[in-house]
């Protein structure tokens, strides 16, 4: 109820973009986890071609992020937003049209290009609007993207039961609902006219080395974020013997956001500072490798049901552990970046963060994989889990460094007026 109630406390713009992320999270993934298995199994494509199909949808959301929030900053978030549902949704519509690799390349470069546009937009349009909540709005984000994360996988497998055709169309009809919601009901903001070319706006941007640092320092957030979708499950599946506990890792997490984040959040915002949460959570996202590490390579499980549920409590705790971190940072951390520069250039900042963080995702699962064979290969099987409990830790060393030093923005409390 007081979750609920936080809700309505902001006004009907942040409402919407809440109630787009759900969509856009469930949209996405009910289609894009099942894509590699249609492109080999029901096209007959090659292990390459998938890897290209997908690489491409990649790149293209990855590497245009910054371009996003520019787009954000010049034209007005609220049109970027709609541009980006529109593309995504002709780009799941040419999925589930298309046989063909140059359709299915364009509707890779599509539905990429629409998360590179409505990515940082919506971040910055939220930043806006919430004022001196951002903290709230970005939790309250935190908990409707959880919940979609979960809602489209499931929802994707029941319509795999009919086919990949309508996973694809079901997903682009979300987005083409997306799509009017915004233009129909997501205010308009008049956009200073821009004082300097996009160039000298990324050169402002990347020049400002407080940012870059802080924004090299939170690699471990995104690189640990992502093992729910890598170690973690495979942990759960190698510790219980089971192949459905990968599901309770994601179960275990969003019943944990949603009980939890707003409260965690409100208890959290007046009882220090930004850089000091944001710190904690990082630590503790990196200790949340440790408990599976007490199971890694134990082999089958004793005693049927009763040994691998034995099993699974210590890689739960790491993941209640890793969704705490997640929990108690990133709400600070969304709210931290507009506070590095111009107001006016929210959406780039945003954009270069986004940049930064899908570079290090790509990296620090291409490390983690790598620790994953050696580990299997030497008989190390605490060895991946080493390696994220380390990136954890020196991220959040980093961040405590930059707050020694003063670097980062502090916030500024509203001033009251005397009668």
């Amino acid at each position: 109820m007081k979750t609920w109630h936080e809700i309505r406390g902001f006004p009907l713009a942040i409402r919407l973009l809440l109630i787009n992320q759900l969509g856009v999270n469930t949209g996405f993934y009910l289609l894009v986890p099942y894509l590699a298995v249609h492109l080999s199994e029901d096209l007959g494509m090659s292990a390459a071609v998938v890897g290209v199909v997908l690489g491409v949808r990649n790149l293209s959301q990855q590497g245009l992020f910054l371009i996003g929030g520019s787009a954000s900053d010049r034209l007005g978030a609220r049109g970027v937003i709609i541009a980006g549902c529109a593309l995504r949704t002709v780009g799941f519509g040419l999925f589930a049209l298309g046989d063909s690799l140059a359709v299915l390349l364009a509707a890779s470069v599509l539905s990429g290009l629409a998360g590179a546009l409505f990515n940082p937009a919506v971040r910055a349009y939220l930043a806006q609007e919430a004022g001196d909540r951002k903290a709230e709005a970005f939790a309250l984000f935190n908990v409707f993207a959880t919940t979609g994360a979960l809602v489209g996988p499931l929802l994707g497998s029941a319509l795999l039961l009919v086919d990949f055709r309508a996973s694809a169309l079901t997903a682009a009809a979300i987005f083409a609902v997306l799509t009017l919601a915004q233009a129909v009901v997501l205010p308009a903001r008049e956009v200073a006219p821009a004082t300097n070319s996009v160039l000298g706006d990324w050169r402002e941007v990347v020049g400002n080395r407080v940012f870059m640092a802080f924004a090299l320092a939170m690699v471990g957030m995104f690189t640990l974020e992502n093992q729910l979708y890598l170690l973690l499950p495979d942990g759960a599946r190698r510790a219980t013997g089971w192949e459905g506990a990968a599901g309770l890792v994601f179960l275990v997490g969003t019943v944990a956001n949603l009980s939890l984040q707003m409260r965690i959040t409100r208890a959290l915002k007046e009882r220090g500072s930004r850089a000091r949460w944001i710190g904690v959570g990082l630590g503790l996202m990196g200790l949340a490798f440790v408990p599976p590490m007490a199971v890694a390579g134990l082999g089958t499980p004793p005693g049927g049901v009763g040994g691998a549920a034995l099993r699974a409590l210590p890689v739960l705790a790491g993941v209640l552990l890793l969704y705490l971190g997640v929990m108690i940072a990133q709400p600070f951390v969304m709210e931290l970046i507009p506070d590095f520069g111009r107001p006016d250039l929210t959406g780039t900042y945003f954009g270069l963060f986004y940049v930064v963080s899908g570079i290090a995702a790509a990296v620090g699962n291409t490390v983690v994989g790598w620790a994953m064979d050696t580990g299997d290969r030497a008989h190390l099987q605490w060895l991946p889990w080493a390696c994220c409990l380390v990136c954890g830790l020196l991220s959040a060393a980093g961040v405590a460094w930059l707050h020694r030093l003063r670097g980062l923005p502090v916030r500024v409390a509203p001033v009251s007026m005397a009668a």
